[in-house]
């Protein structure tokens, strides 16, 4: 059984990012996520490229993208970090990049490595810190991934193996995040276990396909008797599904309000 890792109440901005991280594609959104903080004179944000951390060159790849990207957006203040590892994310001189920061950007690569890197770590403990006094928390692909309640292998679904659900960062409760939504589902061998997945799923869990090329952003954090309300982005569309296989599709410009 999966153990629910969550965040208690937390107020920041969640962007949860099918693919696309620091493309053209990706301005719109991102735009939109400067503006909550007060624009880009006013943000400071980490790059945070630990999903890649165990191909080479990688990391440097995704921090020079991103650079550029939110260069061109404005932003000034631009933390190239590399945390790409468990020693990374106790390296005090690599937490310090991420002391003040309130934007963090998760890019892509292996899910499952965010989770070994950075779980119980200084690095971690300073942004969920961070988020809950209102910091934006962004993951691209396996960034996204990661931020979810609990995650799955996609290599484990393609080779076949029975799913075996790692619990996430937990920033998005009882959620499990598939991006790359339309390209995998239009996979023979993805789409035929994908209702086993669906199955699956720990109690209380749906699953969340987001497609190539589009986000899936809160825009406002649950409230007593109101809950979150999350905001479709990009150019396709985001798929809400229930562990029996029935689904509900957003598309670009539709609200979600039943996370």
């Amino acid at each position: 059984m999966v153990q629910k890792h969550t965040l208690s109440f937390a107020p920041g901005t969640v962007a949860l990012v099918g693919s696309g991280e620091y493309l053209p594609v990706m301005n719109e959104t991102d735009t939109y996520l400067l503006s909550t903080l007060g624009g880009a004179q006013q943000t400071h944000i980490t790059l945070l490229p630990t999903a890649s951390g165990l191909e080479p060159g990688r990391p440097e790849y995704w921090n020079s993208l991103g650079f550029e990207h939110f260069k061109q957006l404005g932003v000034e203040d631009i933390r190239l970090s590399s945390i790409i590892d468990h020693t990374g994310s106790n390296d005090p001189e690599q937490v310090a990049l991420l002391q003040g920061a309130n934007f963090y950007y998760f890019s892509g690569g292996n899910p499952r490595h965010i989770l070994e890197s950075l779980r119980a770590t200084p690095a971690w403990e300073l942004i969920a810190a961070a988020y809950r006094r209102g910091a934006i928390l962004a993951g691209c692909s396996a960034g996204a991934m990661a931020l979810g309640s609990v995650l799955i292998s996609p290599r484990d679904v393609y080779a076949n193996q029975a799913p075996h659900w790692l619990p996430g960062l937990g920033i998005v409760p009882e959620i499990a995040v598939f991006p790359h939504f339309d390209r995998m589902h239009g996979n023979e061998i993805w789409a035929s276990g994908f209702k086993r997945i669906l199955a699956s799923l720990p109690d209380g869990h749906r699953g969340l396909g987001i497609d190539e090329d589009t986000a899936l952003v809160r825009m406002a954090v649950e409230t007593e008797g109101s809950p979150a309300s999350w905001k479709v982005m990009g150019r396709r569309t985001v798929t809400l599904f229930e562990k029996d296989g029935s689904e509900q599709i957003f598309h670009v410009g539709e609200t979600v309000s039943s996370l």
